[in-house]
């Protein structure tokens, strides 16, 4: 008699030592997988966390009053506006956009909140730091303008002070600015930096005359013009002083100084001719 039942089929030796062998891979692979995940994982947050950190930087370096949301907004994008600082030589005249920082100064002359302020500064040893300062003070505390933009259209020996310090020592700057400057202390950021930001009444704070300096007033979001016209006068000096170690023509002179400009400088044609495109767009003229 034939039974219907269905016969139970038992594996053979082979046939056991290759599953075995099949559940080991799955395992392994496994493993693998969660090591991979978990590598991938570490990766991401420690990339998250290193990309932060200029950000908090940033941030922490910033001095614009609360409300200020269309100051900050363009100093971030004058952050991210390129600056051209490998030039060979330069003309006397600049004729095309990309020998300025067009993209740069752009965003300053489309910035519409009001008021806005262009000075014309052009004494390294006069009180320019310090009238900025207190033009932002006045502005944003006392007529409660926190986007108030102030803009240093510098020139004439100002212009010294945004040369990077390699600058000052290879061409001894100090002939051209004074024996008061043997350093280009304007670019000198005082302790006062680091006192309390939301005491903006400390007579000793980042917001008082003990900290007028270029890098202070950028943290307040002002901005700071260097004159190609004034680039290529100092370079002329220079020469005529025969301070010159690498006997650079005119034009390679002035395109050296152009790319040691200080972080954050907006090249500009020049300064007169640049007043007039200021002041057409609603900035208001202080010298």
């Amino acid at each position: 008699m034939v039974s219907n039942s269905p016969t139970a089929y038992l594996p053979n030796e082979n046939e056991n030592n290759q599953a075995i062998a099949t559940m080991n891979f799955i395992t392994a692979r496994r493993g693998v997988l969660r090591t991979l995940a978990l590598t991938a994982a570490t990766g991401a947050i420690s990339l998250a966390s290193a990309r932060a950190e200029p950000a908090a930087a940033a941030a922490e370096s910033t001095l614009t009053p609360p409300g200020a949301t269309n100051l900050d907004a363009l100093k971030r994008r004058l952050a991210q506006a390129p600056r051209r600082r490998d030039f060979k030589t330069v003309p006397m005249i600049l004729t095309r956009q990309e020998e300025w920082d067009h993209e740069a100064l752009t965003e300053v002359l489309s910035y519409r909140p009001t008021p806005r302020q262009a000075w014309d500064n052009t004494d390294i040893g006069g009180p320019w730091l310090n009238l900025m300062r207190n033009a932002l003070n006045s502005q944003i505390w006392s007529f409660k303008h926190p986007d108030f933009l102030a803009v240093s259209v510098t020139h004439g020996t100002a212009q010294l002070a945004l040369y990077d310090q390699a600058m000052w020592d290879k061409y001894q700057l100090t002939q051209l600015a004074g024996d008061e400057f043997k350093t280009n202390t304007p670019m000198i950021e005082r302790k006062s930096a680091a006192a309390d930001s939301s005491n903006y009444e400390n007579p000793a704070g980042p917001f008082s005359g003990e900290d007028n300096s270029i890098p202070s007033l950028m943290r307040r979001g002002a901005v700071f013009m260097s004159c190609h016209n004034a680039i290529w006068e100092h370079a002329a000096a220079l020469i005529k002083l025969d301070i010159n170690p690498d006997r650079l023509s005119h034009g390679a002179l002035a395109a050296e100084l152009t790319n040691h400009l200080v972080d954050g400088a907006v090249l500009i044609p020049g300064a007169t001719g640049t007043l007039p495109e200021l002041q057409q767009v609603g900035f208001h003229y202080a010298t």
